[in-house]
């Protein structure tokens, strides 16, 4: 059941962006009138203010049912940087709706200005007042105001990870109010006195090697007094949120997709792949060129280094920014270079001695072997811009799990192999999820979540998110 708090706040998102569309609208005709605007591009049309006032509020209005379309007012709550491309989308369809109409109707004003203006406005507002109204009712969640009494059931990893977040970001608007290891007879008694006193808005059942029978006792209990239950998935659960069933002989088979990359979306994907990396590359080619002086200035060597690392198809080269000293080297590269033997010997010491992730993957602390260009280049992520060139030559995608090479691929359990079913990327879920300690099954976790429920928005989604945590990340190389 939603709050009437969450009532009030998706219901009155609706009067305030129509408000300010025709605010947008009308700010945009005013500016065309103005004298120093009228001066660089005289009027040559006639466009009474009573006439496009009218036309403004029909025109907002109808906005409203695109903004509805592009799920601006569901409930679902949402990272800000998700709402942010909603609105541009929406208001990118809302105008390209209007000058269509316009087209075909020729007795209307054809002000290029005006309605590049207006877009343009519409966008800068909307985004201005979501993030006032966003602000507003987070400080009501904070203050307790709509949001959900919880129960979290569960004695495991996740579960103090749920509750961590739970209690140390009120504005997702969870409160717990019990917990409980597992649901026993006692814990029923206990619940619905809970219930009847304070209101349980939600169950979670936060772990998901908690028996069958006790899901169920949950399920039937949250169903007989009409709480709310949610449960962790388990790893079975998880494989099959994306099936596809087919008729054979009257029988239905069910297929467990391994992705919904696939299809139409993997073309897609694909072009919007090689369009992004051709314009970065572009973009980027002068800071790209300035790097490589800088390495060989600090140590003589290639400024590039192929990295051999694993996908679906077998292996490949990834292009990084050679960021250690050419003495410290591993790979079919420097072969007549260095001892390989001796430099893989104290890789694996320095393994041992200062790797801070468990698992097949290790990440060396005040790695010796760094340049101090290399530092600089791995505190930034610089060092991965060559990616853009495997993006390019499509053996790497820009949003996709992170590759690895072929002697960690050698330690992965059987259900690791799953980041594997896809292209790896320059940027993913695991590297955007704000944390940077997080432990080789926790990254895999987030990686075929990200393979399972895959989709051009959350590959949007993970691009503009991308640039602000590299900002943000403070690494420890």
């Amino acid at each position: 059941m939603k709050k009437q708090a969450e009532l009030f706040f998706a219901f009155l998102k609706v009067p305030i962006d129509y408000l300010t569309l025709v605010c947008a609208g009308l700010l945009a005709y005013v500016l065309r009138y103005q004298t120093s605007i009228k001066e660089i591009r005289p009027i040559v049309f006639d466009l009474p203010f009573r006439e496009y006032f009218i036309f403004v509020l029909i025109c907002a209005f109808t906005w409203i049912f695109v903004f509805a379309a592009a799920g601006l007012y569901s409930f679902a709550r949402r990272k800000i940087t998700d709402e942010l491309v909603k609105i541009i989308l929406a208001c990118s369809a809302g105008m390209t709706a209007i000058i269509i109409y316009m087209f075909f109707v020729r007795e209307l004003f054809s002000s290029r200005f005006i309605v590049l203006t207006a877009w343009v406005l519409s966008i800068f507002l909307l985004i201005i007042v979501r993030l006032f109204v966003r602000r507003i009712e987070r400080s009501a969640l904070k203050g307790g105001m709509g949001a959900h009494n919880v129960v979290i059931v569960g004695d495991d990893k996740d579960t103090e990870a749920i509750i961590h977040t739970f209690n140390s970001e009120p504005e997702l608007g969870y409160k717990i109010i019990a917990r409980v290891r597992e649901f026993a007879e006692e814990d029923q008694k206990t619940l619905l006195d809970l219930h009847r006193e304070k209101g349980i808005d939600e169950i979670i059942q936060t772990d998901s090697s908690l028996s069958r029978r006790i899901s169920s006792a949950l399920a039937d209990f949250c169903a007989e007094h009409n709480i709310l239950f949610k449960y962790a998935a388990g790893q079975f659960e998880a494989r099959t949120t994306n099936v596809e069933v087919h008729m054979i002989a009257g029988v239905p088979l069910i297929e467990i997709k391994k992705t919904k990359l696939d299809g139409w979306g993997k073309i897609a994907k694909r072009i919007i792949d090689f369009i992004f990396s051709s314009i970065l590359i572009i973009i980027f080619s002068p800071l790209m060129l300035v790097i490589a002086i800088l390495i060989r200035l600090e140590d003589r060597g290639p400024a590039l280094y192929r990295n051999e690392r694993v996908h679906s198809k077998g292996t490949f080269n990834v292009f990084k920014f050679r960021s250690m000293y050419v003495k410290y080297c591993v790979g079919k590269q420097f072969e007549n270079h260095t001892d390989q033997k001796a430099v893989l010997e104290f890789e694996q010491k320095l393994i041992k001695e200062n790797s801070e992730r468990q698992g097949p993957v290790y990440k060396i602390l005040h790695d010796p072997r760094r340049t101090r260009v290399g530092r600089f280049l791995e505190r930034t992520s610089l060092d991965e811009l060559p990616q853009l060139f495997n993006v390019w030559l499509g053996n790497m995608s820009i949003v996709g799990p992170r590759p690895h090479q072929p002697r960690e691929v050698e330690k992965y359990a059987k259900h690791h192999r799953h980041v594997l079913d896809i292209k790896p990327g320059i940027t993913g879920l695991a590297q955007i999820s704000g944390r940077s300690d997080l432990d080789f099954d926790e990254e895999v976790k987030l990686d075929s979540y990200y393979i399972e429920n895959w989709s051009l928005r959350l590959d949007f989604w993970i691009m503009l998110k991308t640039p602000f945590i590299v900002l943000a990340r403070k690494s420890k190389v």
